[in-house]
């Protein structure tokens, strides 16, 4: 069998065509964290609005955020988006943020939990604040708003979903990136035993796990020599883009999954 890059007319090495929406969170209201912006969690704010649903979207970056809910709102409708700041780190903002999502749609359907922190260090280099700060916005973050929305949904009766954002990176090894492995594990972990918990009423948790999704905004800041190496352990040889990865949030959050609780969905070509 030849390789990808050996095989003629391989159009995956490109990124497809936009998948236009099909109604399929139609009527639903959603709550997405770390959403401001040109990443995944903008990216699934966009996806759920074509799908059909209604969005209030958080972010640590409150200039960032209200240019995001400027630009939906100018598209979808004032009605259908909202915003506000919310820290996942601190849990009068996280709390604050859920209570909003109820006065505004008088309860809610879909949780995206995105937010998250990386960075480059080796063990043995690495301080007790950038073991701590990763773990805290990554794993601790996604508890705090896991725990809110399991809070909300079980009062409300009416079941709903919640979508975790994990990492390829939980399963495999990657030199200075003891950190962030071990906070996306954590993440997947959390995701199944909530996912048991949360089936008593109704609710389902899974989790995604990227491997390398890129926006140019982040293709600006990152050398050409590391990119290469990142792509070439693509089977497409290409970075996926992050509505790709929202299209599988976008698969858990909708009917189409209902059988699916307490899983970990990997939405990468990595072969090595």
């Amino acid at each position: 069998m030849n390789a990808p890059e050996d095989r003629p007319g391989n159009v995956l090495r490109t990124a497809p065509e936009y998948v236009p929406g099909h109604g399929l969170l139609k009527g639903r209201s959603a709550v997405i964290t770390a959403a401001a912006g040109a990443g995944i969690g903008g990216a699934t704010a966009r996806r759920f609005l074509e799908e059909g649903a209604r969005v209030l979207i958080g972010d640590a970056h409150a200039r960032r955020l209200k240019e995001t809910e400027e630009a939906l709102a100018a598209e979808f409708g004032a009605d259908r988006v909202a915003s506000l700041p919310c820290d996942v780190t601190d849990e009068e903002q996280v709390g604050a943020f859920f209570a909003l999502a109820e006065r505004l749609h008088g309860g809610l359907d879909l949780v995206v939990n995105n937010a998250g922190l990386g960075g480059t260090t080796n063990l043995v280099d690495m301080t007790d604040d950038q073991w701590s700060r990763v773990l805290d916005v990554t794993l601790n973050g996604t508890f705090r708003c896991t725990r809110a929305a399991m809070r909300s949904l079980k009062a409300s009766g009416a079941g709903g979903v919640i979508v975790n954002n994990a990492s390829v990176i939980g399963w495999r090894a990657q030199t200075g990136q003891a950190h962030y492995a071990a906070a996306k594990a954590g993440v997947m972990a959390l995701t199944r035993c909530a996912a048991l918990e949360a089936a008593e009423f109704g609710v389902r948790i899974n989790a995604v796990a990227p491997s390398l999704a890129m926006h140019p905004h982040l293709v600006k800041v990152t050398s050409e020599e590391l990119l290469a190496e990142l792509t070439a352990r693509e089977a497409f040889g290409r970075y996926a883009e992050p509505w790709e990865v929202a299209n599988v949030i976008v698969f858990l959050a909708s009917g189409y999954s209902s059988y699916m609780t307490g899983e970990t969905v990997s939405v990468s070509s990595q072969h090595a």
